[in-house]
């Protein structure tokens, strides 16, 4: 049952006190009336969250800066804030299973401060990039991804990191930290990346590899958050309004979208969010299109999908070969 963790149950009456107490301090019924287009985006968003390794901004950050023309900065923090209660709820929800061994997901101990350090570096550096090539970008990201993760035979099965070589972690700490650097744009991605790496160069169960991409997400997303609000002090009322309007919305459907990952086989949700994520590029490009916009989409998405294709395929191919080999090789008798 979805509310059968005691740790959980508590969590989510505790947040839900939490939340309103703040909203009766920060918030009002008709602001919430009038910026209701906030929470009904997160009802998917959140459940995208928790299902799929995309996270809550694959959602609302294309919806928030290319549809309704929000400052792509004030996308990219709202994700951040909306991240920080759904997927840490989900993260939660996840680590009470009792089903669910707490050793596979250790390795997210040191995942996060790397990824957290990328974010950093992508905070100070990177964002003075022009509007329209960060949303490329991600939209390209998130489409490009999701049409090689369905259309591949990408599934693991190892349910925990297994012992690395000096090579393979320097490789996964560049992989985290271009997702922080992602995240400092978008507010989202770093689950994307993480994951891709864990299911084709390490071999992990898809499901494990989701969960610990939405572990790293929620941490990023509550350290980011936080980076934001106190180090940049760059969180206005607007925001913490507009975050307080989709708060408990997230707080049930990203943990809602863990358990439905839990119980079925998730293809039907990729296919919907592959037409989403199509839908969105296309929308993009046709409003106000210039030459600059669409040679963006057109190469950031030939080169992305290359990437995702071949690691993901490399992967199959790799595991078809060892299941070959274990068929092939001999059985000594018994003596």
């Amino acid at each position: 049952m979805f509310f059968d963790s005691r740790i959980f149950r508590r969590w989510y009456v505790g947040m839900m006190v939490v939340w309103v107490a703040l909203f009766a301090t920060f918030n009002s019924i008709p602001f919430l009336v009038e910026h209701w287009y906030y929470p009904a985006i997160m009802v998917l968003g959140a459940f995208v969250a928790g299902l799929t390794p995309e996270g809550g901004g694959a959602v609302a950050f294309p919806v928030l800066s290319v549809f309704l023309d929000i400052d792509r900065g004030m996308a990219r923090d709202f994700s951040l804030m909306i991240q920080s209660v759904g997927m840490t709820s989900a993260s939660i929800w996840i680590l009470s299973r009792k089903q669910n061994r707490l050793a596979s997901y250790a390795p997210v101990l040191w995942f996060v401060p790397v990824a957290f350090l990328g974010f950093v570096f992508g905070m100070n550096v990177m964002q003075g990039i022009p509007v329209y090539i960060i949303q490329a970008l991600f939209l390209s990201l998130i489409m490009t991804f999701a049409l090689a993760y369905i259309a591949s035979k990408h599934r693991g099965h190892r349910d925990r990191l297994p012992n690395t070589g000096r090579l393979d972690k320097l490789m996964l700490a560049a992989i985290l930290f271009a997702g922080g650097v992602c995240a400092s744009l978008f507010g989202t991605g770093a689950d994307i990346v993480l994951y891709t790496l864990l299911v084709t160069r390490f071999r992990m169960d898809e499901k494990i590899a989701t969960h610990q991409s939405i572990m790293v997400m929620a941490a990023i997303s509550v350290l980011g958050y936080g980076y934001r609000a106190f180090w940049d002090q760059g969180i206005t009322d607007y925001q913490v309004r507009t975050w307080l309007c989709a708060y408990p919305v997230v707080l049930l459907m990203a943990p809602l979208g863990s358990y439905v990952l839990s119980k079925l086989k998730i293809d039907w949700m990729l296919r919907g969010i592959v037409a989403l994520n199509i839908f969105q590029m296309v929308y993009f490009n046709l409003k106000a299109p210039t030459a600059e916009k669409i040679a963006c989409s057109l190469g950031f998405s030939a080169v992305l999908f290359a990437v995702f294709w071949l690691t993901l395929a490399h992967m199959a191919r790799s595991r078809q070969q060892g299941f070959g080999e274990a068929a092939t090789t001999p059985v000594e008798p018994a003596e």
